[in-house]
């Protein structure tokens, strides 16, 4: 009787993305985010005023960014979690997987908003990084074990 022929247990070839459609796609994030992070800063403003009066100072600028900066975390998130892809990468056929070719877990995706903050405040030094790492790889991708992937086109009918 002859053997069954052996399935692979390999992850399928990893194609990294080439920089200026992570770029085109971080720029679509961008136009989804920031309305929702001025509906959060409003909404906190609002809040603000209702405690403190209609005559209290401005919000403190430092609570400013940490609205944006949970806001940025929980948007990204949410959509690392569902699919492993924002609406931006989506329309670039990209994907974010943890190390084992799944989705990120939420630590992964914490992590790596938060480590996305540190490259680019080197200058963005963490996301050129991506053009000398053979698997094209940004700083917060070492950081958080994930990388992000080129998808391929649907097949079509």
């Amino acid at each position: 009787m002859p053997k069954p022929a052996a399935t692979s247990t390999a992850p399928a070839t990893r194609t990294a993305p080439g920089l200026p459609r992570r770029l085109i796609a971080m720029v679509y994030d961008t136009f989804l985010v920031l309305p929702l992070i001025m509906l959060n800063v409003a909404i906190g403003m609002g809040v603000h005023g209702a405690i403190r009066g209609s005559g209290a100072e401005p919000l403190h600028p430092q609570l400013v960014q940490l609205i944006a900066l949970l806001t940025a975390t929980g948007f990204f998130s949410a959509f690392w979690l569902k699919s492993g892809q924002t609406l931006g990468m989506q329309a670039w056929r990209l994907k974010l997987i943890d190390s084992n070719g799944g989705k990120p877990s939420l630590w992964q995706a914490v992590r790596r908003c938060v480590a996305a903050l540190l490259s680019a405040a080197c200058l963005g030094a963490g996301y050129w990084w991506c053009l000398f790492d053979r698997r094209g790889r940004y700083w917060h991708d070492y950081l958080s074990g994930t990388e992000l992937i080129l998808v391929d086109k649907p097949a079509k009918k």
